[in-house]
């Protein structure tokens, strides 16, 4: 894609949604963090159920300790993998309170070295937390990103480094979240909505529909 389009593609989406984010649920980093953790292969909206009332009761590392993660495991059972994301929700929070004064830290390397956080988890919580200009690249933003020909890469790795060389720097705070609600809502893996897309005519998808 020509970097005139993307100037547009990306001012587009801005003026749909000038302040996005996330639609998990959390009050603060921590419940952030174990929000994004829960959310692999699980959709935002079943975290949020199973959140709601744990939140209540442990919204801090120490909190989360006391619960315990037999107790944690009876709230999140609802989500996919849960006996393994309790196992990491118990671990992180415990190293959290050892290494880094129950806070979460604003490191790259910090934060994927914690149990069950990898390299998107990471990029989210510097992200929305700590304001630093990564990108988390999901399946959607994955998936949009080759489908319209703004960043084609093999690898998730691939497309996030170069999204983050084309994404000029006015939309690059934002640009995950607005790709994440294209990719969801608009640019779907089976039926993509191309006649509700602000930038199919900038796509380079091949089986497109414009009614």
């Amino acid at each position: 894609m020509k970097k005139a389009d993307i100037e547009i593609f990306f001012s587009r989406l801005e003026s749909r949604d000038p302040k996005p984010r996330g639609e998990l649920n959390y009050c603060n980093p921590y419940t952030l963090l174990v929000a994004v953790t829960l959310s692999a292969q699980a959709t935002d909206v079943s975290v949020n159920k199973a959140t709601a009332r744990l939140f209540e009761l442990a919204d801090t590392p120490e909190k989360m300790l006391k619960v315990g993660e037999n107790n944690l495991k009876r709230h999140i059972k609802t989500i996919g993998l849960f006996n393994a994301k309790a196992k990491h929700i118990i671990a992180l929070s415990r190293l959290l309170i050892e290494r880094h004064n129950s806070a979460v830290p604003d490191d790259q390397a910090a934060l994927e070295a914690l149990p069950g956080v990898g390299r998107k988890t990471a990029n989210v919580i510097r992200n929305v937390v700590f304001g630093a200009p990564t990108i988390a690249v999901d399946t959607h933003i994955f998936r949009v990103s080759n489908r319209t020909g703004l960043a084609r890469g093999k690898t998730v790795l691939a497309v996030e480094r170069l999204l983050q060389k084309v994404t000029p720097d006015a939309y690059i705070i934002h640009a995950h979240h607005w790709l994440i609600m294209l990719g969801r809502y608009v640019c779907k893996a089976r039926k993509p909505q191309c006649q509700e897309c602000l930038v199919s005519d900038l796509c380079c998808f091949k089986e497109k529909t414009v009614f």
